[in-house]
């Protein structure tokens, strides 16, 4: 007589789950459809936490990310979750989810710029979006042309507005738009960042939270830096190069293998977020490590990029090295650029003073892969500094499309 057990099994099944891989601009992430996701995942917690840090492969004491999706960077260990947007004149609902590497957290508290770039692609593809809705001046019978997605950011209540090109009724992915920090040429996708300042818990909604174009923020043990401290894209602190020991030209190397560097920079970006009024005692830093972003700022000088390419002080206009997620990020953050794009429009932030001062509507500046240009227009109005937009261009790919599973 045969015995039937109901006993769960030790190691049961993987879950099989919808997912896309994709590369935007110098990131690549796992976007997800939220109909996609499994039913306790589909809202807000510590399911959706722990699926997500699955997928990616953390907490990973290893710091590789060998057992999942993941490469081991802060430009790689990434989520997307979308949906069709109820909202008013939007067409999708974008949520970020920056996965830490070696903890078991995922942090919520600010956009990816460069996967803003994949959004719209990823919209029209997975049936999110309806091409014929968003389509304009469509050829072809109405199959080619540019798609203007108006992409819903939830994690910080902003408008992206992504002109994406689409052929023969699909998304356009290859071309010869050239990005540094990218390999290959692809298509290329233009985004607006509506009204980038953002308007973060404690920061009043206000550009600049402390009220003051420069500070001087004091670092106990460290010492008192002059420094910039800007809502606009993903909140940012910059500091100028000279005043922390660099010239601006550096490498990811040159700052990464460098533990007492590394520990200075999160102890200057706590105090930071401190003062931002983003934090409300320092120990908070240490679980919110994708915002602020904590930047320096030099004024153009020659250097040779990671690839090997030469950059001239005479094609930019200064020089940006940014951290990301506690390392020296081998381009530039597409958030990160839109405060950068911001700052530099305003007069008298540190970011316009190394980019020579006075009043200016775009800014071409070199990070560690090359050079990249973001345009901006501020104005003041009231006594407070306004942008309306900030524009940039990028690229994204499908890298592979199918199935993820994790242990169920």
């Amino acid at each position: 007589m045969a015995l039937v057990s109901n006993v769960t099994p030790l190691n049961p099944p993987q879950v099989k789950i919808a997912a896309t891989y994709l590369r935007g601009g110098t990131s690549k992430g796992v976007f997800f459809r939220l109909q996609d996701l499994p039913q306790a995942a589909q809202v807000p917690g510590t399911a959706r936490d722990a699926l997500l840090l699955r997928v990616i492969g953390s907490p990973d004491p290893y710091g590789k990310q060998i057992d999942g999706m993941g490469g081991a960077t802060s430009s790689t260990s990434k989520t997307v979750i979308l949906s069709a947007s109820s909202r008013p004149d939007h067409d999708v609902d974008y949520l970020f989810g920056q996965v830490s590497i070696d903890s078991a957290f995922v942090d919520w508290s600010g956009n990816c710029g460069n996967l803003s770039a994949a959004v719209g692609p990823f919209a029209i593809s997975s049936g999110l979006v309806e091409l014929g809705k968003v389509l304009q001046d469509g050829k072809n019978g109405a199959r080619d042309g540019v798609a203007v997605v108006r992409i819903w950011q939830a994690n910080i209540g902003k408008t992206i507005i992504a002109h994406v090109p689409i052929t023969d009724g699909a998304v356009q992915e290859t071309g010869d738009f050239e990005l540094d920090g990218v390999t290959f040429p692809a298509a290329e996708v233009q985004l607006e960042f509506m009204d980038p300042a953002a308007e973060e818990e404690g920061g009043g909604g206000a550009m600049f939270p402390t009220g003051n174009l420069v500070d001087d923020l004091e670092v106990p043990g460290v010492g008192t830096f002059r420094a910039t401290m800007i809502n606009a894209g993903i909140p940012t602190i910059f500091v100028n190069a000279a005043d922390i020991g660099y010239t601006g030209t550096e490498l990811q190397d040159a700052i990464n293998s460098d533990p007492t560097a590394l520990a200075r920079f999160e102890t200057i970006r706590a105090c930071g977020a401190l003062r931002m009024g983003l934090i409300k005692h320092i120990d908070e830093a240490a679980r919110r490590q994708h915002t602020p972003k904590i930047a320096f700022v030099a004024a153009p000088a020659d250097y040779v990029s990671s690839s090997g390419k030469p950059v001239a002080a005479g094609d930019v206009d200064l020089l940006v090295r940014a951290m990301s997620m506690g390392k020296l990020h081998h381009a530039m953050m597409g958030t990160a650029a839109v405060a950068i794009g911001t700052a530099a429009a305003i007069p008298g932030t540190l970011v316009n003073l190394a980019a020579g001062g006075g009043a200016r509507q775009a800014v071409r500046f070199g990070h560690p892969s090359g050079t990249l240009r973001v345009g901006a227009e501020a104005s003041l109005v009231d006594g407070r500094w306004q942008v309306k937009k900030a524009i940039m261009s990028r690229s994204a790919r499908v890298l592979m499309e199918g199935w993820v599973r994790v242990p169920g």
